[in-house]
């Protein structure tokens, strides 16, 4: 196929280096903008020096412009913070580009939650029954009629497919389930603040934002979708001494009695078609390194018949599957391409 020129709307961040590590090596997405107010006159290379020797490189990083975007790209991720992409979604969508906006702008289809959650106004809320939430193994066919994707945050995508199996055969009860989710400093973002310096993070652990994630009502709004009803989730993040990765420990409650055979059954069938997810044999549970760097989410299954509890257990990378790779795989449906194109990753090693 010719390449697809595309650009990269804030290439400073952690998601925007992951995406740029991903598009300099993919075979058909072509790199051609990336933009920074702060780095802007410099080659990519010089803020990447990963890059050295790629084509991706020697692309000059700019000041965000929808005019030059649409002169030069067919499509535009949007990796800046929330409340910031959801101007320049509606700009390049009214230029004619597709958008993957990996904020969380579009991800919430009430724009009054999305208010109360995120202390803002939606000022585009005519776009959100336009966005399609963006994970491949439950809207792969609605991901290639769209121009706008809302590529998921990193705790739910290792909560939504976790659960997902159980929820839609409704193996599970929809109320009491708790996601006790731990995730490495690079998902707090690159911004230098206290709680994310070396010294704070190292040699320790701890809790945060219980009961009032941004990520809960997502995570809502998706399994209730799967079930069929609303359902309230008690989500529980913390902060893990890594660079990369997140492990979900999930705990539920039967509807009725099953073996675990049969559950792990349910999930296989469920993920038969769906490479990147790899349910792991009975007695095995995920770990974070072996998925760093790739599309993998891992998921194990505990059957504890004492308290008639369903424990799901699952790892993403929180950049590349919980991020930037994801956003690639929902660019790559759009574009009319296989979703693993240029996402046929082996695990970092750890």
């Amino acid at each position: 196929m010719e390449p697809i020129p595309v650009g990269l709307v804030g290439v400073t961040g952690y998601t925007g280096m992951e995406l740029a590590r991903l598009l300099a090596v993919h075979p058909v997405l072509r790199l051609t903008r990336a933009t920074s107010r702060a780095e802007a006159g410099k080659p990519l290379r010089a803020l990447y020096p990963f890059l050295q020797g790629f084509e991706a490189g020697d692309v000059g990083i700019t000041e965000p412009d929808a005019a030059d975007l649409a002169a030069s790209c067919k499509l535009v991720f949007l990796a800046v913070p929330h409340g910031a992409a959801m101007d320049y979604a509606a700009e390049l969508l009214a230029a004619g580009l597709s958008v993957v906006d990996l904020s969380a702008d579009f991800r919430l289809a009430d724009a009054d939650v999305y208010a109360s959650w995120y202390g803002l106004a939606h000022r585009h809320p005519d776009l959100l029954p336009d966005a399609v939430y963006g994970l491949p193994e439950l809207n792969a066919p609605r991901i290639r009629q769209a121009r706008l994707v809302a590529n998921p945050g990193c705790y739910p995508t290792s909560v939504i497919l976790g659960l997902a199996p159980a929820l839609s055969a409704g193996l599970i009860e929809t109320d009491g389930i708790v996601a006790d989710s731990k995730s490495g400093a690079s998902g707090a973002g690159r911004k230098a603040a206290v709680g994310t310096l070396f010294c704070e993070v190292h040699d320790s652990f701890r809790a945060y934002n219980l009961g009032k994630h941004r990520h809960t009502p997502e995570i809502e709004q998706e399994l209730g979708k799967l079930a069929g009803a609303d359902i309230t989730v008690s989500f529980n993040p913390h902060l893990l001494p890594i660079d990369r990765g997140i492990l979900s420990t999930i705990y539920t409650r039967l509807v009725k009695p099953a073996t675990l055979e049969e559950i792990h059954a349910r999930y296989d069938n469920f993920y038969a078609e769906k490479p990147w997810v790899r349910v792991l044999p009975l007695g095995k549970l995920p770990e974070t390194r072996y998925v760093r760097g790739t599309m993998f989410c891992d998921i194990g299954l505990v059957l504890d018949p004492r308290t008639n509890r369903l424990i799901v257990v699952s790892a993403i990378d929180n950049l590349c599957r919980g991020a930037s790779g994801q956003a690639v795989a929902c660019a790559n449906l759009m574009s009319g391409l296989p979703a693993d194109a240029g996402l046929r990753l082996a695990p970092m090693m750890p």
